[in-house]
């Protein structure tokens, strides 16, 4: 299998990667809410834990809602995805650090961990839209850090609200190639 066709592949058996994103969305939502109510710590468990679920239940709809079949035996992309979550995990407890010393940064460490992840999907999809996509999130992240300007809802709602939208286009994208 070339590059090309894993590509297509996982486009195919992922839905060009919108669910994923559309269900991180929500996660980053759910952080919001508990943010807003119970602070820093409590979100960023929500973000973290939802993090978790963001693969299975993203491939749940794929499966289910989208009646797609896995991606192909051997697919030699097919890792590739996870690799790169490894990392941003790491990255991720890096920013839980944050919580006692600098909580402001917590959330915006968070975003770059998962805009500069995104970076690797153009290659998992090949699709440039990620691109756009991961830099993005990691402008979220960077402008909350260095506060060059304000984001209204903050950076836990803007990184939700780009996701749902970046996921839709995915999404929709992927429906109308089928």
């Amino acid at each position: 299998m070339n590059t090309a066709d894993a590509q297509r592949d996982l486009r195919r058996a992922y839905v060009g990667g919108g669910p994923g994103a559309i269900v991180s969305a929500l996660v980053w939502f759910a952080a919001a809410f508990v943010e807003a109510r119970h602070g820093i710590g409590p979100a960023f468990n929500v973000l973290f834990l939802g993090g978790i679920l963001i693969y299975p239940v993203g491939t749940l709809l794929c499966r289910f809602l989208f009646r797609r079949d896995k991606e192909a035996a051997g697919n030699p992309l097919g890792m590739t995805a996870l690799e790169c979550t490894i990392a941003m995990i790491g990255c991720l407890l890096a920013a839980w650090l944050f919580i006692p010393v600098m909580p402001a940064h917590v959330f915006p460490v968070a975003a770059i961990a998962v805009g500069t992840h995104y970076l690797v999907f153009k290659t998992v999809y090949g699709d440039p839209l990620y691109l756009i996509l991961a830099a993005a999130i990691t402008a979220v992240g960077l402008v909350s850090i260095f506060k060059t300007v304000t984001i209204p809802g903050g950076p836990i709602l803007a990184v939700g609200l780009i996701e749902l939208t970046f996921g839709s286009i995915l999404t929709r994208r992927a429906m109308r190639t089928d």
